[in-house]
């Protein structure tokens, strides 16, 4: 299993999702998309937003695959990709369109170009392994 893919900040009835590793991944209906947003990433050690039919977001997931990771995925429609983007910028994280968008640790990583870059200097695996996303 690759993760999880949801439209999880939509406001839609309590919904209940799990994670890959079958732990429950609530949504409160009362919960804003920002406070939302940070909750997902400071719950998750490796968590993208991405876009559905995104090809930047599968080589994103099918490069953490290879590593064993399996990291949480949430994807949203343009509307939400809009509410997140507004919500990451104002936390300082985001810059750019927003997707994909990693986070590894709570901590902002950036798109393909940044995790292929983290990757390919060394500093990805030890910064999987540093959060528990990563047993390699």
């Amino acid at each position: 299993m690759q993760g999880m893919w949801s439209d999880a900040l939509t406001d839609g009835g309590g919904l209940e999702l799990t994670t890959p590793t079958n732990a429950p991944l609530s949504i409160d209906v009362a919960e804003t998309p920002e406070k939302r947003i940070q909750r997902l990433i400071s719950e998750n050690p490796a968590i993208i937003f991405s876009r559905p039919s995104c090809c930047m977001c599968h080589v994103m997931r099918q490069l953490l695959a290879s590593l064993g990771v399996h990291p949480t995925v949430i994807e949203l429609d343009d509307g939400e990709m809009d509410d997140a983007r507004q919500a990451l910028r104002a936390h300082g994280s985001v810059s750019g369109d927003g997707a994909p968008a990693i986070f590894i640790g709570g901590a902002y990583v950036g798109g393909l170009d940044s995790l292929m870059k983290l990757h390919l200097s060394g500093g990805l695996v030890p910064k999987l392994k540093e959060v528990g996303a990563a047993w390699l």
